[in-house]
């Protein structure tokens, strides 16, 4: 065991929405040897591959009200005085804000009187941020001047209760309630004999913030009865007062162009040029199933072949991929950009001129049609192309219609196979469970070898239930030898096209 003891940051996650996470809880997240986490904190917040590498240790500790499996509150001190002590830096990571409704300050007090390091780090509020994904204001001018947050799980009818109901009800502005789904009942007629009218608007938000949110209004009186007619299970934040009636207005989250849908994205987010962000920021509830990985062959070809660029008159890739291994072993050779100089490159689409863009490198050749026909008909009206050496940085097992239709145009073709897709199941566990609640809008390919991988991970059967949008000609003809029903294929083949394929299929 270490003898310097380590420090504990208590770091508020935010409401659910990844995004709201503060700065500061993000870079410690990234630096951390173990990561304790509640069932609120959204788990895409943990680091990539922390489950199969281990590192850093992740501890969940969800806790949800009436789970008798959830892991006692001294119990998850002992765990936070014990990880401080074998001299880890440790996040624990907290739905919400640590010090409001969170114990927080009781893990504080455990650490303190451990004489463990610790720190604070505050996060978005439920009670405000999931009132303002319904579109309701908390406070509003000339209509809630004040607003107050009350923890749902006091009971008024019992005599234990620590809340002066009646106070509440007479105070004015805004009540927020935390985790009172179960108990509405007893608040909404303890307010009413308090002397708050029933008819004052209020809304029970579920799953505030997410993708998943569903929002209930109604008045304090019918408000109970209504969230249980619609199914509304913890958890929940119930806003009462007059700002509610503002949500008409204000409705912005719920009404994006894919809220509501399930979609899943087949690729890495590393790899998927933001598609997966891209459809959340529509909206959409995104799964992610990496159906490949990729694995990198023998190299040593490229190597030698990276000091004899000077025998080339053309540089060709066809994949962001080709063009990080490239860059990769082109750096490890103690070269740079300047190597390029004297070569024509040309890549097959707008995504891999942005790779290779992003080491200062221009593309001379990118094709109308982003498909290897597309690059042939593009090198076909230069005439620089017969007579030329080409280097072809590809993917194993990739088509030869590229080097075969250069071949013809009188060019010598060297053909580097660098790296292979390989099945990537990750995540197939959870999306199987999805496909069989058919709870799947639409399944999103970039890559034929992304739905073989697809079927490999949820089965000929299981693959039927969804329906595919493809991100060009090739993927398309993969999906229906599949047999899936296809929804949309991208007008353009890049990460934008296959988005608004994606939305124009639900407009």
């Amino acid at each position: 065991m270490s003898t310097k003891l380590g420090i504990v940051y208590l770091v508020g996650a935010g409401p659910g929405d990844p995004g709201l996470i503060t700065v500061r809880g993000r870079k410690l997240i990234e630096s951390a040897d173990a990561i304790v986490f509640d069932t609120l904190a959204n788990r895409r917040l943990l680091p990539a591959g922390a489950r199969e590498t281990g590192h850093p240790e992740l501890y969940d500790v969800g806790k949800r009200g009436g789970d008798r499996q959830s892991v006692k509150q001294d119990e998850i001190n002992e765990l936070l005085v014990r990880l401080g002590r074998e001299g880890k830096r440790v996040v624990r990571l907290k739905g919400g804000d640590p010090f409001v409704f969170g114990r927080g300050s009781e893990e504080a007090q455990a650490l303190n009187d451990a004489s463990i390091p610790f720190e604070v780090v505050p996060g978005v509020t439920a009670g405000i941020a999931a009132a303002a994904y319904a579109g309701i204001p908390v406070t509003h001018r000339g209509m809630s001047p004040l607003v107050t947050f009350v923890t749902g799980h006091e009971d008024p009818s019992k005599p234990d209760t620590q809340t002066n109901w009646k106070a509440l009800a007479q105070a004015g502005g805004t009540i927020v309630l935390y985790m009172g789904v179960k108990t509405l009942p007893a608040i909404s007629a303890a307010l009413i004999e308090g002397g708050m009218p029933g008819e004052i608007p209020a809304a029970a938000v579920q799953w505030g913030t997410r993708a998943k949110q569903r929002t209930v209004v109604g008045t304090l009186a019918s408000l109970p009865q209504l969230a249980a007619d619609n199914g509304i299970t913890a958890p929940v934040i119930t806003v009462i007062g007059w700002p509610v009636i503002l949500r008409d207005e204000m409705n912005w989250f719920e009404n994006r162009p894919l809220f509501g849908r399930r979609i899943v994205v087949t690729r890495a987010s590393h790899q998927s040029g933001g598609l997966s962000e891209k459809l959340a920021d529509l909206g959409a509830d995104v799964i992610e199933m990496p159906a490949t990985q990729i694995a990198r062959l023998d190299l040593a070809p490229l190597r030698t072949e990276l000091t004899q660029l000077g025998n080339y008159q053309w540089l060709i890739f066809t994949s962001q991929n080709a063009v990080a291994i490239f860059w990769e072993q082109l750096l490890g050779a103690g070269r740079d950009a300047r190597a390029l100089a004297g070569l024509q490159i040309a890549e097959v689409g707008p995504t891999t001129a942005g790779a290779l863009l992003e080491h200062g490198i221009r593309v001379d050749v990118i094709p109308e049609r982003f498909v290897a026909e597309g690059v042939l008909e593009s090198l076909n009206e230069r005439d620089d192309v017969a007579g030329a050496r080409i280097l072809y940085v590809t993917a194993e097992g990739s088509r030869e219609v590229l080097p075969d239709g250069l071949s013809e145009m009188g060019a010598e073709v060297n053909v580097l196979e660098i790296y292979r897709s390989i099945r990537d199941g990750a995540g197939a566990s959870g999306l199987r469970r999805a496909l069989e609640n058919d709870t799947v809008a639409a399944v999103t390919f970039t890559s034929a070898s992304s739905v073989r991988a697809y079927l490999d991970a949820v089965g000929e059967d299981m693959s039927l239930k969804a329906p595919a949008i493809t991100i060009g000609p090739q993927t398309t003809e993969a999906v229906n030898a599949a047999g899936i029903e296809l929804l949309a294929e991208a007008e353009e083949s890049t990460t934008d096209g296959l988005v608004a394929a994606v939305e124009r299929a639900f407009a």
